[in-house]
């Protein structure tokens, strides 16, 4: 981790990001079609442009000129509530290290800094969905369950 650089992403990682989250959902899914990555590469790049910087920061790590992993907060405000008081909070999204990069604590770092973000632009809090190989990693930063009296649902539009 000696010649890795941490920081946030800016407007010219704008490839380097679509890259590594193209490599994320590979390596989550085992392959995507080609109709996903063509779908990815299409809509990547826009939403970076608009997002990146305002609602969504990329945390990312550095090493032999391009990016070796990212961690995404998709920062969200919502009306003030007993969960929420200032109405702040983030998701973590694509927490990934590519594999020679993995093991030497860069994720750790990663989701640190973000943590940090979150203190200092008052998040109430921090939510995430843990892989299996990740949850160590998020708990031992101090993340923990998310108990609530509320079943999650979602609705397919597609």
């Amino acid at each position: 981790m000696e010649n890795v650089v941490f920081d946030t992403a800016r407007a010219e990682d704008i490839p380097e990001l679509v890259r590594l989250r193209i490599a994320y959902m590979i390596d989550e899914f085992g392959s995507i079609t080609e109709y996903e990555e063509a779908c990815m590469r299409r809509q990547l790049p826009e939403y970076f442009s608009r997002k990146l910087g305002t609602e969504l920061i990329a945390f990312v790590a550095r090493a032999e000129g391009r990016l070796v992993a990212a961690a995404y907060l998709l920062l969200e405000e919502k009306p003030s509530s007993p969960f929420r008081p200032n109405g702040l909070g983030g998701e973590v999204l694509s927490v990934y290290t590519e594999d020679a990069y993995r093991g030497q604590g860069i994720c750790t770092q990663l989701m640190k800094n973000l943590v940090e973000y979150g203190r200092e632009h008052k998040l109430d809090r921090i939510d995430l969905v843990a892989t299996k190989e990740g949850e160590p990693i998020y708990r031992k930063i101090g993340f923990v369950d998310n108990r609530t009296k509320y079943t999650p649902l979602k609705y397919e539009l597609r």
